[in-house]
């Protein structure tokens, strides 16, 4: 079995298509078909529904896909590694975040790039859990800042606590010391979809409190929230962190969400395995090191 092979077959469960994957690949379609064929024989299973087109994998494909990310993961790690010894840490980190917690990953990628001058950083900001989750499992991240998981396996490295503010109009009548989430529950309301990790916190409080809330409008973006609020007809609920990048934006006022006060726990999640690639245990070793929370516990909230 070439480790080649299992490239080939990881790309193709990626893109769906023959072609694509052998052009991701840097092979010709024959080369990359070939390749899975070989390995195929010599697992002795089939790992690829084929007919005029590429119509899935089989559940040994499935399954032989997940083991060949992990091998191919723990490849990438040792070369890696072998890399740092001779000249420090090289080569990209990638890192998630949801889209609550997006303005504190400066906090860590900053000082990670002081620490390691030879690499670069890709942040893929406004991922989903579910989607964080997978691109883990998958060896895509080598982690993301996100809530704290179900999920087994996956480590995580609490970094602060996110806190909760009404932004409103700065004309707005509101007691400057805070607002109770019943009274921001009656405003005309602009919040997160549902679906998202970030709103459901929200909702769980509302719910604990028996107060209902019926956003008028609803976003992905923590950015589009504070756009409907600058037009003057809407207020929202925004983590504290946001203030850290933007300030309070003219014309609008920040008041902390009180009667109850609650946070939720922001941290890194990392991929599940043990032991941690080069670059992974650089970014878990800071994140442990951090003092990220004594940055963002200054901030209004």
């Amino acid at each position: 079995m070439l480790l080649r092979q299992l490239e080939y077959l990881v790309a193709l469960a990626h893109t769906g298509h023959f072609a694509r994957a052998a052009q991701n690949c840097f092979v010709s379609q024959p080369t990359l078909s070939e390749g899975i064929r070989k390995l195929e024989s010599e697992l002795g299973v089939p790992l690829v529904r084929r007919g005029h087109r590429f119509e899935g994998l089989t559940a040994e494909g499935e399954e032989v896909v997940v083991w060949a990310r992990r091998m191919l993961a723990d490849r990438d790690a040792m070369t890696a590694g072998l890399a740092a010894l001779r000249s420090g840490l090289e080569g990209e980190l990638r890192i998630g975040a949801v889209p609550t917690a997006v303005a504190a990953v400066a906090l860590l990628t900053q000082p990670f790039c002081a620490a390691n001058p030879h690499t670069t950083v890709r942040v893929h900001a406004d991922l989903q859990g579910d989607e964080i989750v997978r691109r883990l499992r998958a060896f895509e991240l080598h982690g993301a800042v996100t809530y704290p998981t179900r999920e087994p396996g996956l480590p995580f490295v609490p970094l602060y606590r996110e806190r909760y503010v009404l932004l409103t109009q700065e004309s707005a009548d509101v007691e400057p010391e805070g607002v109770g989430w019943a009274e921001a529950a009656g405003r005309p309301l602009c919040l997160l979809h549902p679906h998202m990790v970030g709103r459901q916190v929200l909702d769980a409080v509302f719910a604990e409190l028996r107060v209902a809330v019926a956003p008028r409008v609803e976003t992905d973006s923590i950015a589009s929230l504070i756009a409907h609020v600058r037009t003057g007809n809407w207020s929202t609920v925004v983590p504290h962190t946001w203030l850290h990048v933007f300030g309070i934006p003219a014309g609008m006022r920040a008041v902390p969400l009180l009667r109850p006060r609650r946070s939720a726990s922001i941290g890194l999640l990392l991929p599940p395995r043990t032991p941690l690639s080069v670059m992974e245990q650089a970014l878990a070793d800071l994140a442990r090191t951090s003092s990220m929370h004594t940055v963002l516990d200054e901030l209004p909230g």
